[in-house]
């Protein structure tokens, strides 16, 4: 009965090593959760900021346009300060605007004559 009771409090010991170990080698990964949202961000608010570009937006939705491509330079520059929950933050508003833009040039090439 001894032994039996040994052996669950040595596996109930084992098991909290093994989750500290294993909160131990996450901790230094969720640095890098930033970097990902990050780059996720900024690669789908890029792509958007060229659709605009090439729809027209320029022209057709200026202050949308500028307005997302001014976002996305500054996205990059947070990230270049490694401040990536900003950067993200930027880049997401700078998608939004994008697709703004993206909608107005399109409308305004259907209604034109």
């Amino acid at each position: 009965m001894r032994l039996l009771a040994a052996t669950a409090r040595s596996r109930g010991a084992l098991r909290r090593v093994g989750v500290a170990a294993l909160v131990a080698a996450a901790v230094p990964l969720l640095g890098a959760c930033g970097g990902v949202h990050y780059a996720i961000s900024v690669s789908a608010a890029s792509a958007r900021v060229e659709e605009a570009k090439a729809v027209g937006a320029e022209q057709l939705a200026p202050y949308e346009y500028y307005f997302a491509k001014e976002h996305l330079e500054q996205a990059q520059i947070e990230a270049a300060a490694a401040s990536y929950s900003d950067a993200a933050n930027f880049a997401e508003e700078a998608e939004t605007y994008a697709n703004k833009a993206i909608e107005l040039a399109q409308s305004a090439r259907r209604t034109r004559p």
